[in-house]
């Protein structure tokens, strides 16, 4: 287990790192499909409302994460068009859950109720799920198959990017990695 989590960490790492090396170089950062990997680390973190969510529980789903932190500038208009995306896909299967990598637990809080959404905005106070998932950069965001696995990572605020519909909808049509 702790080798499949180190190597998920590392794959995000790559991919982080070929955005980072597209944005040097003034290429579009586009958004990185990952390759076949284990099923992303599970967690359990407190929602800023409800109680804990934990990342197992919606295996058999696509799943986006959206790494997010009050400092970020582009964070606030990332969580609006994930929102829509929820808005539209949720009853096709899709689950969104936003996460902070906030220092300050009250100022997460704060801005969870300031930027409010439909689906689940997360507190990870101790930073131990972006660690897992090895994020360097905000926002991120990274689609989980069925199975849970990574598949696609955007490292960057383009949710608008016509990118993210078809990707959720091949996330949505794929059936491969159901459990």
């Amino acid at each position: 287990m702790q080798r499949e989590h180190r190597a998920v960490q590392q794959l995000v790492r790559v991919a982080l790192a070929l955005v980072a090396v597209c944005a040097l170089y003034g290429a579009a950062a586009l958004p990185v499909a990952v390759a076949a990997t284990p099923p992303a680390p599970d967690f359990v973190l407190p929602a800023a409302v409800g109680g804990n969510v934990r990342l197992s529980e919606y295996r058999g789903q696509p799943v986006m994460l959206s790494f997010w932190s009050s400092r970020c500038g582009l964070c606030g208009a990332q969580l609006v068009a994930l929102d829509r995306y929820y808005a539209t896909y949720r009853s096709a299967g899709l689950v969104v859950l936003g996460i902070s990598v906030e220092d300050d637990a009250q100022r997460a809080l704060d801005y969870a109720h300031a930027h409010p959404t439909s689906f689940p905005m997360l507190l990870d106070r101790t930073k131990g799920v972006s660690r897992a998932f090895g994020i360097e950069r905000l926002p991120t965001t990274i689609l989980l198959d069925r199975g849970g696995v990574v598949r696609y990572l955007h490292s960057d605020d383009r949710a608008s990017d016509p990118s993210y519909v078809a990707q959720i909808r091949a996330l949505l049509d794929d059936r491969v990695g159901s459990p």
